[in-house]
Order: structure tokens, then C-alpha cells, then sequence
């Protein structure tokens, strides 16, 4: 359990930003929580990858899915920013499996419309709601610019997101196996610049980023002597000066969890 020292310094520290910032902590060994606006929902930006995740490997489990089935990347299929599929040749075949991983460790965004499209944003949304997520809710694909101008927003909550990564950590979410899976997928992410910044070498995180503009977020598991959940999600913020509060806060949490 966190000191109320530390409880209060990092309270503190959070509502010194601008906009809306959630928090969320949890302790993996004696469940001990510290929460700010968890319940809040806010717009999702890449952090909706996540439930998409699940909703693959959930139809995968269910035999609706194959994972090893090819998908062929077309020059209409291809996204701006995040990823490395816009950069690759059209024709190019990749299994759904692949496209899991690049939507998770390079949050890339062609690979998740094609996900989308694949699976079908109604069988997200129900698959959310089927593992106790009232609230995050899937609206529209990514850069869907008619959707958004009509002020459909993905959006997530902090405490849903830390419930679905405690369920993973336990193996309790699909089953052992294939939350075993969707965790090396998190755990190998190459978007490192927020919680796992200041955190030891060879500390595993197993989290998933999300940042548009003035929308700064970062949710995931830190594999600490007391491993914790922790999610950071914040709009109409300022994202660097957030993000610095999560390296630091996370640093905090750690050092919290190596003292036992």
C-alpha cells in the first residue's frame, strides 16, 4: 500500500495540470487503489487499440477469427501518422496476427482500420460490454473526419482500463494462454517516452500509449517487485508537461514497489 505521503504528493501533483486528468493505480499483490476521475470518460485516441486487442483474440478463442488468416495491404487501406504500414508496398500480406502486434507496439493506425474492418466496431463494443466495461465504447474508425465532425468520439475510462489489464495480468480475461499472449504483445511496445521513461532497464511494462492533440494518455502493467496497474489518461491538457508527471509519477511507484 502506498504512504498517504505519497498518495497526496502524487493526488497533488496531477491536479496542478490543465483539463481533464484520470488516474488510476493499482497494487497486483494487495489490491490497494489510488484513483482521480477514473470514471470520467475521455476521448481514447490510440489507447482504444487495446479493447481491439482483445476483441480479435476473443473471436480467435471463439473459432469466429483465424489468426493466421492473410489480409493484403492496398494503397486505399493506408493512414497518416502512427505505424509503418503506410511506408510498406502495396500487395504486401500480412496474417491478422501481424496486424495485432503492429496496431499495439507501433500503434499503428492502417493496421487497426483494417482490424476494424475485419471484426466489426458492434462486435467490440459488445465484447467490452460482455467483459464488464459499461462505459468505453468504440464510435468510429480512425480518421474518420465526417464521423468526427458529428462529434463521434471514441472514448475510455481509466478504472475500465485498469480492469481489463488486472483481469490480463491474472490470466482471467480470455484465459491463461491467450492473455499470456496479448501481454508479450504490450510488453514488447517501442513507445517507451512516458511511463516506462524512467524505469530500471530490463523492467517490463506491458502498456499501450494514445496522443492527439491536446490528449496525452498512457495505461498499462509495470512488472515491479510488486508488479501495479497504471493508467494515466488526460485531455485538453498540456501533453508534455503531463507526460512528465507520468514518467516521474511512474518512477515514484516504482521505487514505492521495490520497498515492499
Amino acid at each position: 500500500m502506498l504512504s498517504q505521503q505519497l498518495q497526496q504528493q502524487i493526488l497533488t501533483r496531477l491536479g496542478q495540470l490543465p483539463g481533464d486528468i484520470c488516474f488510476y493505480y493499482q497494487d497486483l499483490s494487495d489490491g490497494s487503489r489510488l484513483e482521480l476521475s477514473a470514471q470520467l470518460p475521455v476521448v481514447a485516441a490510440s489507447v482504444i487499440k487495446l479493447p481491439v486487442l482483445v476483441c480479435a483474440f476473443e473471436q480467435a478463442k471463439q473459432g469466429k477469427l483465424d489468426l493466421q488468416t492473410k489480409i493484403t495491404l492496398r494503397q486505399q487501406d493506408k493512414l497518416p501518422s502512427c505505424g509503418a504500414l503506410k511506408a510498406l508496398h502495396n500487395g504486401l500480406e500480412l496474417t491478422v496476427e501481424d496486424l495485432c502486434v503492429l496496431m499495439i507496439i507501433l500503434s499503428d493506425n492502417t493496421a487497426t482500420n483494417l482490424l476494424l474492418r475485419l471484426l466489426g466496431m458492434d462486435a467490440v463494443n459488445d465484447c467490452m460490454r460482455c467483459l464488464g466495461l459499461q462505459t468505453s465504447t468504440l464510435r468510429r474508425l480512425l480518421f474518420d473526419s465526417e464521423a468526427s465532425a458529428r462529434g463521434l468520439e471514441n472514448t475510455v475510462t481509466a478504472g475500465e482500463m485498469a480492469q481489463l489489464l488486472e483481469r490480463l495480468y491474472q490470466g482471467r480475461l480470455l484465459d491463461p494462454e491467450t492473455d499470456a499472449r496479448m501481454l508479450e504483445i504490450l510488453k514488447d511496445q517501442r513507445l517507451n517516452g512516458k511511463m516506462p521513461f524512467w524505469l530500471p532497464h530490463g523492467v517490463a511494462c506491458a502498456h499501450k500509449t494514445g496522443e492527439d492533440t491536446g490528449i496525452s494518455h498512457d495505461v498499462g502493467i509495470v512488472y515491479a517487485p510488486r508488479p501495479f496497474v497504471v493508467c494515466f489518461l488526460g485531455q485538453k491538457t498540456d501533453p508534455p508537461r503531463f507526460e512528465r508527471e507520468m514518467q516521474d509519477i511512474t518512477a515514484l511507484l516504482y521505487q514505492a514497489a521495490c520497498q515492499g
